[in-house]
């Protein structure tokens, strides 16, 4: 597969992972389809086969979330990307700070970080300014925005209120804004074909998860951390990386890489991306919620948004700086 795909001009290879990718989730979704409008009865195992279609549901949409975010990136040109990203960036914020509740006084905090930090974050990405982007965040924004909070004269759970709004910023703006990073880098001999590294970064992410649901679900292997997660085993854990990686080593083709070091980029990514999803969903049970949509409606109104771009977020950081390490860029 990676002769082939090194093969082909850059529209082959996009004509042919289209109907690789968009085939095998049309067939999924059909058959979801098909086996949700079956009649399952009341019974116990009825409802837990439903419980389990949802799941099966959200994955798939997941799946075609981040194939659609590609595809745009891919046809509507980088700052297209750049702006959709964005928007991401501030529906998954919006989303996990409705569901960690703040006080009056961090109110000038949230409006510098949705109308400040978020799209300085992205314009920095978008001028190509990747050394003050990688640090605005993690070093001025974490000093900046407690220091707005204290301004407002309310001590009471300073340091709780603090962390939510630094780990949601460094979530959901700085993790996600490194996805659309990756199209604004540039390589010798890869100009102009970037959002390839966007697509195999969400492929193999997207693959690592769904193979580790699956994998839990059939192993029923003893979690980790039952507390946080029933589903979580290191066997299943390592069977998702796996996969995601042996699925890097076929895609080298369309990357800049030989297929040995196309495995380890997307190792790297499945480690990041999958310890970060069970790092959100120990978030998540500290705030005594199951999914950050409820019921699959968000009560922010993205749908649950976060649940489904979560693993990308701890990814992205750590691809994108792997990558710029290899090339010296």
């Amino acid at each position: 597969m990676y002769y082939y795909l090194k093969n082909l001009t850059p529209s082959q290879q996009i004509g042919a992972l289209f109907v690789l990718v968009f085939g095998l989730l049309l067939l999924a979704s059909v058959v979801a389809f098909l086996y949700s409008v079956r009649d399952h009865g009341d019974s116990p195992e009825a409802q837990a086969q439903r419980k389990e279609l949802r799941r099966m549901d959200a994955i798939l949409r997941t799946s075609w979330l981040m194939v659609l975010v590609f595809w745009v990136g891919w046809v509507a040109g980088d700052w297209v990307a750049l702006t959709l990203f964005g928007f991401v960036s501030f529906f998954s914020l919006r989303e996990f700070l409705t569901l960690s509740p703040t006080r009056l006084g961090d109110h000038r905090s949230l409006v510098l970080a949705f109308f400040v930090v978020l799209p300085l974050q992205y314009l920095l990405v978008g001028g190509g300014y990747f050394d003050l982007f990688t640090v605005l965040i993690p070093v001025y924004v974490f000093l900046a925005l407690p220091l707005a909070s204290a301004l407002a004269n309310d001590p009471v759970r300073f340091l709780e209120r603090s962390a939510k709004l630094q780990w949601g910023i460094m979530v959901c703006i700085y993790g996600m804004s490194h996805v659309p990073a990756l199209l604004m880098l540039k390589f010798p001999g890869y100009e102009g074909r970037n959002a390839f590294l966007v697509f195999f970064l969400v492929l193999v992410v997207q693959v690592c998860m769904v193979t580790q649901h699956f994998a839990a679900r059939r192993m029923k292997k003893a979690p980790v951390a039952p507390a946080i997660s029933q589903s979580f085993s290191w066997d299943s854990w390592g069977l998702g990386v796996l996969a995601g990686s042996l699925l890097g080593a076929l895609l080298a083709g369309i990357t800049p890489w030989v297929p040995g070091v196309a495995f380890s980029a997307a190792f790297v990514a499945c480690m990041a991306g999958s310890l970060g999803h069970f790092v959100m969903k120990a978030l998540k049970r500290d705030r005594g919620i199951p999914s950050w949509g409820t019921q699959g409606q968000s009560v922010t109104g993205a749908s649950g948004l976060l649940d489904r771009v979560d693993a990308l977020c701890f990814a992205a950081p750590v691809f994108f700086h792997s990558v710029r390490w290899y090339f010296g860029a």
